[in-house]
């Protein structure tokens, strides 16, 4: 495929999971697998790049954006670990720009990298990504936001490994915990304040969804609404839903900028005393009514495990095809430490 093509698929892509986002629905989103459906390849290759032979080997990092504190805990654990470990990082910000992560994955082509670390901004455009990536030859580790492997088949991509928390799981922990504490009969309105453009976010909407009514029989899912892992946006679309659904007492926000905004819109609505949080943790907030419980993630960790197997691989070692780690929970009453963010 060439360039120009590969490039046209992408915008297409994202356009479409834009279209997807921007609606609410009464239905919760189909059940994805928690690891990726399709296993990668975790096993060493013959041919690597030249430059893997190198001194100090480049390794290409590709990150959504490091506005969002996730990013920057990831950002700090890609270059610490590359240090210690004797590579070069390069960490190419795509400002949420589907287009720039296109560019900047095609700038590590040209550079010759060893590795690249991809978070894409969504699963869809990630794919083709990838498949830019190892068809010149380039191993591609995912962390976060996996890639749509069903595309990334039909392109011909390949990728090495996946890391990343459990997704499904953090999301049934915050079910379980709403069931903990509203009980197994109580009606329960949920709503939901997701990101539809990746297939993760999706994952912990479905976890959390399956748990609750599986739990509860008076318990509904109202509405999912797009928060674009912005608080911002976020608060407006919470806002809306609560004010759409007087009778919501739930809400699901499956990002820490997701929970920022949500919290904002139930305060600023005077419902603290009857809607509740549950969340992907926030970054740097301690959890108080109406934040009731959060599932943390551990970025820098996330970020360190993908140097670490890069160096195994390059040095001839396979390595695990998908790496899921737990979710952390937090309560009311506790602060999650520095580093633990949704």
């Amino acid at each position: 495929m060439r360039r120009s093509s590969v490039r046209a698929a992408l915008i297409a892509s994202a356009a479409a999971a834009l279209v997807v986002g921007c609606s609410g629905s009464a239905t919760p989103t189909p059940a994805p697998s928690a690891a990726p459906s399709v296993a990668p390849s975790g096993a060493p290759s013959a041919q690597l790049p030249a430059s893997c032979k190198d001194a100090k080997p480049k390794i290409g990092v590709s990150l959504p954006n490091t506005t969002n504190p996730y990013y920057i805990e990831m950002q700090k654990g890609f270059e610490e670990t590359g240090a210690k470990l004797g590579f070069e990082v390069v960490v190419a910000v795509a400002n949420d720009d589907v287009t720039t992560q296109l560019s900047q994955i095609d700038a590590f082509v040209q550079q010759g990298v060893c590795a690249v670390g991809l978070n894409p901004i969504a699963s869809g455009p990630g794919a083709a990504m990838a498949t830019t990536l190892s068809k010149a030859g380039i191993p591609v580790f995912t962390v976060n936001v996996d890639v749509d492997l069903k595309q990334l088949a039909a392109q011909g991509g390949k990728i090495i490994q996946y890391i990343g928390a459990d997704q499904k799981g953090g999301g049934q922990l915050m079910g379980e915990q709403v069931l903990k504490d509203l009980g197994a009969d109580a009606k329960v309105v949920a709503g939901i304040v997701g990101f539809p453009a990746a297939e993760v976010t999706n994952v912990r909407d479905s976890g959390f969804s399956t748990t609750l009514l599986a739990g509860n029989k008076n318990a509904s899912v109202a509405q999912i609404v797009d928060g674009k892992v912005v608080p911002d946006i976020s608060l407006q679309v919470t806002t809306e839903m609560l004010q759409g659904n007087p009778e919501m007492n739930v809400i699901f926000a499956d990002t820490g900028p997701a929970a920022v905004g949500a919290l904002q819109a139930i305060k600023q609505l005077g419902k603290s005393d009857t809607v509740s949080l549950y969340a992907f943790c926030a970054a740097d907030t301690a959890l108080a009514k109406p934040y009731m419980a959060c599932a943390g993630q551990e970025p820098y960790e996330y970020a360190k495990l993908v140097v670490e197997n890069i160096k195994e691989y390059i040095g001839g070692n396979e390595v695990p095809a998908v790496i899921l780690r737990p979710t952390p929970v937090f309560v009311e009453g506790q602060t999650p430490p520095p580093g633990i963010i949704g």
